[in-house]
């Protein structure tokens, strides 16, 4: 079984971040609570963005969708991401079948670069990490051989990546983990996600 590249390690620009704390501006005495408890809460969100920048990830450009679908879509409050794949930071995809190519932690290290694909797309489409505020699900397909019977150790690559960006309460939401007799292009992992908005 074959090693893949490792996930991290090229810095990227800095993007912005920012605490938006206007609309917790009052006069009224009685709203130092609710001014306090805002400030607080943007301080929060506005350190996921920070902290992504902090571990200088490396990702692959955002997909374009080769078909008749949409990478992400803002529904009210709810950002829905279709299936990703794991995309290199030089835009080639990663490929395998986990069990027989790739051992199960290359397949997890697999996982993460769908991660850090799911994450190019999110910047692409809302600007700044700090616009969302937590995972809520996530769903993942193994390519695999039959016997292979550890797909959630596999999923784990792109669960705990979320964590270290957004922490483990708001990073880590609902999960399936599935094994598949094959994925587009080949490619050990698949992975669809839905995020929460601010």
């Amino acid at each position: 079984m074959r090693s893949i590249p490792a996930a991290d390690g090229v810095k990227i620009p800095h993007g912005y971040w920012s605490i938006q704390i206007g609309s917790c501006i009052s006069t009224d005495p009685g709203s130092l609570f609710r001014k306090v408890l805002c400030l607080t809460m943007s301080e929060s969100l506005a350190s996921v963005q920070q902290r992504f920048l902090s571990l200088s990830l490396s990702l692959p450009p955002a997909p374009k969708p080769i078909g008749a679908y949409t990478p992400s879509l803002i529904l009210g409050s709810f950002l829905y991401v279709s299936g990703h794949l794991p995309i290199l930071s030089d835009g080639t995809l990663l490929r395998g079948r986990v069990g027989s190519d790739l051992d199960a932690d290359a397949g997890k290290q697999a996982a993460r670069h769908v991660g850090l694909t799911i994450l190019a797309t999110l910047l692409a489409t809302a600007g700044s990490l700090d616009r969302v505020r937590r995972v809520v699900k996530v769903f993942g397909m193994v390519n695999c051989t039959p016997e292979f019977e550890q797909h959630p150790h596999v999923l784990n690559g792109c669960s705990e990546l979320f964590a270290e960006i957004w922490g483990r309460e708001m990073g880590i939401g609902v999960r399936s983990a599935v094994g598949v007799a094959s994925l587009p292009n080949g490619v050990p992992v698949e992975i669809e996600a839905l995020f929460e908005l601010v």
